[in-house]
C-alpha cells in the first residue's frame, strides 16, 4: 500500500507500507533540486525497533532512475525468476525485488550512507506489494514526487 501526501511540514512525500506488516515502511521526502541535472531527496525506513534515514540521496538525470526500474517490475506483473536490483550511483540507496507466488513483489530497501567512511552503517527493510495495482500506483506516485509535481492523494 502506498500513501502519497504530506510529510511532517506538509511537504510532498510518498510512503510505501508492507502489505504483510504495515509497521514496515519506506518514505521518500524532503525533495529539492539545485539544477536540472539532479534531484535530491531523503529516504526513511521504519520497522518495529528501527528508524533510519539518509538525508541526501541524489538522482542524476543521466543515470538510470528508480522509477524506470519499478516500471520494469510493473510491466512484469505476472512474475519473474530470481532477484532484480537497482542502486543509486553513490549506492546510498539500493532496492532488490523478488516475485512471490500469488502475485506479490518483495522490495528490499537498503540504506547505506557514507559507504567508504569510517563508522558507516546499512539497514534494510522489505515491503511486500501486490504486483499489479499497488506496484503501479506506488511507481506513479514516486514518479510525481521525484519530478517535483503534486503527488495525488489516494481516496479514502
Amino acid at each position: 500500500m502506498t500513501s502519497p501526501g504530506g510529510h511532517l511540514d506538509d511537504q510532498p512525500s510518498v510512503t510505501v507500507r508492507c502489505q504483510d506488516n504495515s509497521s514496515v515502511s519506506v518514505t521518500f521526502c524532503d525533495r529539492f533540486s539545485f539544477d536540472q541535472d539532479s534531484v535530491h531527496y531523503a529516504v526513511e525506513t521504519r520497522a518495529p525497533g528501527l528508524t533510519a534515514r539518509v538525508d541526501e540521496v541524489v538522482a542524476w538525470a543521466w543515470d538510470s532512475d528508480l522509477t524506470t526500474f519499478l516500471d520494469e517490475l510493473v510491466a512484469d506483473y505476472r512474475g519473474w525468476d530470481g532477484e532484480r536490483s537497482w542502486h543509486t550511483m553513490d549506492r546510498d540507496l539500493a532496492v532488490s525485488a523478488v516475485f512471490r507466488s500469488g502475485g506479490y513483489v518483495g522490495l528490499t530497501w537498503t540504506l547505506r550512507p557514507w559507504g567508504s567512511a569510517a563508522g558507516d552503517w546499512s539497514t534494510s527493510v522489505t515491503t511486500w506489494l501486490e504486483a499489479g495495482e499497488q506496484m503501479s500506483s506506488f511507481t506513479s506516485d514516486l514518479r510525481h514526487f521525484l519530478a517535483g509535481g503534486h503527488v495525488p492523494r489516494s481516496p479514502g
